[in-house]
């Protein structure tokens, strides 16, 4: 008989508590009980006087996490939506907690951290990219709304350069991660090794001393034409202005064009709206807030039931939107289906 691995591993190590994602086959990918078990280290290191500072990372080569378990959401889509949305409301207070916990949180964000792997990983004291990694917030594409405090990263941004990532669901390398604040800190994956025990001796400053150059963002080159084609509150007219920036010579626009098309119409109307409109609350917590009332409203859409199959699923890449374009939106209609005060 096989024992079980558990799926996530902790340890203290000369005073750091370490939280080892451990589903690496599934690229770390986020269930109930790994939040749970989250949950239960920082409960055990709270009041700890031995443990300074807690460092979470991802197990294997290929990333921090990729986000949600998607395939049990799909499940829940049809049967049971609810559940899908308690496990939302403890995601987003458990990011919450970590972004407001007594000691020291670093985060290492090698390789790929989407979705969820932001709401655990992207809020703490110090968030460490490296040469390999990859940010984003992928949710447009199948059919729900950045959160776990995505939208709060991206509404704060400069510029249009979150409301582009928001829409189109476009991942970041290190540099546009740093440039985005997303991350704070580049290590070359090689020095990694080095992280603990600099957290161990002298805390985040000593581990800020191991930073390195990430090179230039590209976000950042192409901000110009990205501010001018994300400006306002219509994603129609957005998708508009991409298409005369791609015939006038920004090639491209032509291509984020057709990412914008290829998502959720009502999920990038949705993501609009909760773009613009965190960027005016006050802090985390009631962006959180927001977001958990966004993904309520779509926890039994059809558009999230298809836009899992087609990308997880089936794989097929093409899923068949309802409503199929965003002229077809009925935007007060979508925009009244959510309670924007939710709280956690």
């Amino acid at each position: 008989m096989n024992d079980v691995v558990p799926t996530v591993l902790t340890h203290v190590d000369r005073g750091v508590g370490v939280v080892t994602l451990n589903r690496p086959q599934k690229i770390n990918a986020v269930t109930l009980e790994m939040l749970t078990l989250v949950e239960q280290a920082l409960d055990t290191w709270e009041d700890d006087p031995t443990v300074s500072s807690v460092l979470l990372q991802g197990a294997g080569e290929r990333g921090f996490c990729a986000g949600g378990d998607i395939g049990w959401i799909h499940a829940n889509v049809t049967t049971a939506p609810h559940r899908s949305v308690d496990m939302w409301r403890r995601e987003y207070r458990g990011t919450l907690r970590l972004s407001r916990w007594s000691k020291p949180v670093v985060s290492l964000l090698d390789g790929i951290a989407m979705g969820a792997g932001i709401g655990l990983g992207g809020h703490v004291t110090l968030r460490i990219v490296t040469e390999r990694s990859s940010l984003g917030m992928p949710e447009t594409r199948i059919g729900l709304s950045p959160d776990a405090g995505g939208s709060f990263l991206l509404s704060r941004a400069p510029g249009e350069l979150g409301t582009h990532l928001a829409l189109t669901g476009r991942a970041m390398t290190a540099a546009d991660a740093l440039h985005t604040g997303f991350a704070d800190l580049f290590v070359p994956s090689t020095d990694l090794a080095r992280v603990l025990p600099a957290l161990a001796e002298g805390g985040p400053d000593a581990v800020r001393a191991l930073g390195g150059d990430a090179g230039p963002s590209d976000l950042s080159r192409a901000a110009d034409w990205i501010d001018d084609a994300y400006r306002g509150d219509d994603a129609e007219t957005i998708l508009r202005r991409l298409r005369v920036l791609a015939d006038a010579g920004t090639s491209e626009a032509g291509a984020v064009a057709d990412d914008l098309e290829a998502a959720s119409p009502t999920s990038v109307v949705l993501t609009l709206e909760a773009i613009r409109r965190a960027a005016r609350l006050p802090d985390l917590e009631t962006v959180l807030g927001q977001e958990l009332g966004i993904v309520t409203s779509l926890a039994a859409s059809p558009d999230l039931a298809e836009g899992i199959r087609a990308r997880v699923i089936d794989k097929d890449r093409r899923p068949r939107w309802s409503p199929s374009t965003l002229a077809e939106v009925d935007v007060p209609a979508v925009l009244a289906t959510v309670d924007w005060t939710t709280r956690l």
